[in-house]
């Protein structure tokens, strides 16, 4: 009943969210002359913070419309080229000169962990000058009906190698953080299986490939609770009146209580600066707060079966790096990629995928050639400096541009076929 409670609760404040927007609002009107007094941006920035504390956060747009080439800004258009009940692939279709050499075809696998692709909004950004990027937009659990069916991992892995089959050949896909996983596996098969979609390179990026290696306090929590612990505790129905009433679901709201846990004094100073930043009329401080609030505390509920797959399969089992992982009943062995050049990236600072997590994906991929595997640690920057934020635009996008058009196809004409060597099982 825990989730009904929070839907209750939330209904419940309604009316007092209404009020204190209402006095937000009379407040800060710059024809009350109370507004222009430090007691008044006090009561107004209170209101605010009230408001802003109970609301449901909706999904955020991408808000993409133009992008910079060397020829100048052209205007970006979001279009759905794929689509599953519980996911949609976005391509941001950019308006080209007639004389444009093509660019890179990127298939930015996003988390399903909680927050929305457009978490990756910094992501796409970069990238968008100087390649064709696609992100996939999964759907929040309670919003499908349970007549659409169940979504797990095996389903994810199918997810991804459909939506490579729909782009083609010669496509470079990206994962970030959750998903580097499923599309390591996902690769795996499709080359073992002889599969001509498999893409031309593959970017990991701050992913729990083996989160035995410097685990950090997600890890450690899977490890010392049995998956019935998690089944029995976070697992709830969604309520009615929902589309997703009665599917099994791990709901959006811990999955963000316990982001905020893990850095709560962190979480607690910005809204004290927020409040200030406010009394004090420094519009463009709040203005960083919202933009960057509005985005984090967006979440989503992911399907039960998924979440308990993954925790097993990923935190608890190891069964990637062990080489134990199965996919309706094929073993994924990642020894058989030969042929699609690996990139992986991690952070200095990262809390969340300890460093060495990413990087295992280079010990278990034994038969790619050392000059189509690559490496970098970003000094400074946490979890999410490894996929948004000035280093990201400055040091690691350039690199990943780098990377793939080095390893295209076009650009691999004529090299031999590398030779498959047999390795012992990963351990």
């Amino acid at each position: 009943m825990f989730y009904q409670m929070y839907e209750l609760n939330h209904a419940a404040m309604a009316p007092m969210r209404a009020y204190a927007d209402a006095m937000r609002l009379t407040f800060r009107n710059p024809v009350n002359p109370i507004s222009h007094t430090p007691y008044g941006r006090a009561v107004a920035a209170g209101f605010e913070l009230f408001e802003r504390t109970t609301r449901r956060y909706g999904k955020p747009e991408f808000g993409l419309d133009t992008t910079k080439l060397n020829s100048g800004p052209v205007s970006v258009h979001e279009k759905v080229v794929w689509s599953r009940p519980f996911c949609d692939l976005i391509h941001f279709e950019r308006t080209l000169p007639s004389n444009h050499r093509p660019d890179p075809k990127i298939l930015i696998v996003a988390p399903m962990s909680g927050h929305y692709a457009t978490l990756l909004r910094g992501t796409v950004e970069a990238l968008l000058p100087k390649a064709e990027v696609y992100i996939t937009d999964w759907t929040d659990a309670r919003m499908v009906p349970v007549t659409e069916g169940r979504f797990d991992l095996d389903d994810y892995i199918d997810y991804v190698v459909s939506m490579l089959h729909a782009l083609g050949p010669d496509t470079h896909v990206m994962a970030v953080c959750q998903p580097s996983v499923p599309v390591l596996a996902a690769v795996a098969l499709m080359e073992e299986n002889g599969d001509r979609f498999a893409p031309s390179t593959m970017t990991l990026m701050g992913g729990p490939i083996d989160t035995r290696k410097n685990p950090t306090g997600v890890n450690e929590l899977a490890q010392t609770k049995p998956l019935e612990w998690f089944e029995d505790n976070v697992i709830m129905q969604v309520p009615w009146p929902l589309p997703g009433f009665t599917r099994q679901v791990y709901p959006g709201f811990l999955q963000l209580s316990g982001f905020m846990t893990m850095n709560l004094d962190r979480h607690m100073i910005a809204q004290k600066d927020f409040y200030l930043h406010l009394v004090k009329n420094d519009g463009d401080s709040a203005e960083r707060h919202r933009d960057f609030y509005d985005e984090y505390l967006a979440v989503m509920d992911l399907t039960a079966e998924f979440y308990l797959q993954t925790v097993d399969t990923v935190f608890i089992k190891h069964s990637l790096p062990k080489g134990e992982m199965m996919h309706r009943g094929q073993r994924v062995d990642t020894s058989k990629i030969r042929n699609v050049a690996l990139l992986t990236i991690e952070g200095e600072n990262d809390d969340i995928s300890g460093l060495g997590q990413t990087e295992a994906a280079q010990t278990i991929c034994t038969n790619i050639p050392d000059d189509m595997r690559h490496h970098y640690v970003q000094p400074k920057v946490g979890h999410y400096g490894v996929f948004n934020g000035s280093r990201y635009r400055a040091e690691i996008a350039p690199r990943i541009l780098d990377f793939i058009r080095s390893h295209g196809k076009a650009n691999r004409a004529g090299k031999s076929r590398p030779k498959l060597v047999k390795s012992s099982k990963a351990g």
